[in-house]
Protein backbone atom coordinates (compact mmCIF):
# COMPACT_ATOMS: atom_id res chain seq x y z
CA UNK A 1 0.00 0.00 0.00
CA UNK A 2 1.43 3.52 -0.49
CA UNK A 3 2.99 5.48 2.30
CA UNK A 4 2.02 8.95 2.40
CA UNK A 5 4.34 11.38 4.16
CA UNK A 6 3.25 14.89 5.85
CA UNK A 7 5.75 17.55 6.52
CA UNK A 8 5.64 21.06 7.68
CA UNK A 9 6.14 23.10 10.73
CA UNK A 10 4.07 23.12 14.37
CA UNK A 11 0.74 24.18 14.71
CA UNK A 12 -0.21 24.21 10.08
CA UNK A 13 -2.63 21.57 10.64
CA UNK A 14 -0.41 18.30 10.25
CA UNK A 15 -2.50 16.29 12.87
CA UNK A 16 -6.33 17.40 11.12
CA UNK A 17 -4.51 16.95 7.23
CA UNK A 18 -3.13 13.63 8.55
CA UNK A 19 -6.04 12.31 10.67
CA UNK A 20 -8.27 12.99 7.67
CA UNK A 21 -6.68 11.43 5.11
CA UNK A 22 -6.43 8.65 6.89
CA UNK A 23 -9.80 8.17 7.91
CA UNK A 24 -10.65 8.26 4.07
CA UNK A 25 -7.82 6.16 2.75
CA UNK A 26 -9.05 3.98 5.42
CA UNK A 27 -5.36 3.69 6.48
CA UNK A 28 -2.77 3.89 9.43
CA UNK A 29 -1.62 6.64 10.71
CA UNK A 30 1.97 6.96 12.15
CA UNK A 31 3.78 9.95 13.46
CA UNK A 32 7.38 10.96 14.22
CA UNK A 33 9.06 10.09 16.45
CA UNK A 34 7.06 7.08 17.05
CA UNK A 35 4.90 6.31 19.75
CA UNK A 36 7.35 3.80 21.46
CA UNK A 37 9.56 6.74 22.16
CA UNK A 38 7.87 10.01 22.08
CA UNK A 39 7.30 9.93 25.49
CA UNK A 40 11.15 11.13 25.84
CA UNK A 41 10.48 13.71 23.14
CA UNK A 42 10.51 16.69 25.97
CA UNK A 43 13.59 15.18 27.85
CA UNK A 44 15.78 15.22 24.44
CA UNK A 45 14.25 18.39 23.16
CA UNK A 46 16.58 20.28 26.19
CA UNK A 47 19.31 18.20 25.13
CA UNK A 48 22.16 20.01 22.91
CA UNK A 49 21.94 19.58 19.41
CA UNK A 50 24.01 16.49 18.58
CA UNK A 51 21.74 14.35 21.12
CA UNK A 52 18.46 15.69 19.94
CA UNK A 53 19.37 14.84 16.31
CA UNK A 54 20.31 11.24 16.95
CA UNK A 55 17.18 10.66 19.47
CA UNK A 56 14.94 12.09 16.36
CA UNK A 57 17.76 9.83 13.58
CA UNK A 58 17.20 6.72 15.93
CA UNK A 59 13.33 7.75 15.79
CA UNK A 60 13.26 7.19 11.64
CA UNK A 61 14.39 3.99 11.58
CA UNK A 62 12.02 2.88 14.34
CA UNK A 63 9.43 4.25 12.31
CA UNK A 64 10.64 2.56 8.98
CA UNK A 65 10.17 -0.48 10.81
CA UNK A 66 6.61 0.30 11.62
CA UNK A 67 5.84 1.97 8.36
CA UNK A 68 7.28 -1.34 6.83
CA UNK A 69 4.78 -3.43 8.98
CA UNK A 70 2.18 -1.30 8.51
CA UNK A 71 2.01 -1.01 4.78
CA UNK A 72 1.41 -5.21 4.24
CA UNK A 73 -2.25 -4.08 5.32
CA UNK A 74 -3.39 -0.65 4.43
CA UNK A 75 -2.33 2.95 3.05
CA UNK A 76 0.11 4.69 5.60
CA UNK A 77 0.14 8.22 6.24
CA UNK A 78 2.48 9.62 8.54
CA UNK A 79 2.87 12.71 10.10
CA UNK A 80 6.31 13.98 10.03
CA UNK A 81 9.47 11.88 8.80
CA UNK A 82 13.00 12.14 7.61
CA UNK A 83 12.65 15.30 6.01
CA UNK A 84 11.56 16.98 9.51
CA UNK A 85 14.99 15.27 10.78
CA UNK A 86 16.94 16.71 7.97
CA UNK A 87 16.02 20.19 7.93
CA UNK A 88 16.33 20.21 11.98
CA UNK A 89 19.93 19.19 11.24
CA UNK A 90 20.72 21.83 8.56
CA UNK A 91 19.13 24.78 10.58
CA UNK A 92 21.58 23.84 13.97
CA UNK A 93 24.14 23.62 11.70
CA UNK A 94 24.50 26.86 10.05
CA UNK A 95 22.94 29.02 12.38
CA UNK A 96 20.28 29.97 10.79
CA UNK A 97 23.06 31.88 8.48
CA UNK A 98 21.75 31.62 5.10
CA UNK A 99 25.17 31.89 3.53
CA UNK A 100 26.27 29.12 5.47
CA UNK A 101 23.64 26.67 3.65
CA UNK A 102 25.74 23.40 2.61
CA UNK A 103 26.38 23.48 -1.25
CA UNK A 104 23.30 22.13 -3.33
CA UNK A 105 24.41 18.54 -3.54
CA UNK A 106 25.79 17.82 -0.53
CA UNK A 107 24.67 14.62 1.04
CA UNK A 108 22.86 16.56 4.08
CA UNK A 109 20.07 16.42 1.11
CA UNK A 110 20.35 13.07 0.01
CA UNK A 111 18.06 10.33 1.19
CA UNK A 112 19.89 7.46 3.90
CA UNK A 113 20.26 4.25 1.55
CA UNK A 114 18.81 2.61 4.51
CA UNK A 115 15.91 3.97 5.10
CA UNK A 116 12.44 3.21 3.44
CA UNK A 117 11.34 5.56 1.43
CA UNK A 118 7.77 7.26 1.13
CA UNK A 119 6.17 7.09 -2.18
CA UNK A 120 4.75 11.02 -1.68
CA UNK A 121 5.50 13.63 0.47
CA UNK A 122 3.54 16.76 1.25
Amino acid sequence: FPVVVFEGLDATGKTTVTQSVKDTLNGVLLRSPPACISQWRTIFDDEPAPVKRAFYAAGNYILASEIAKASTQAPVIIDRYWHSTAAYTIATEINGQVQDLPPAHDEVYQWPEDLLKPDLVL
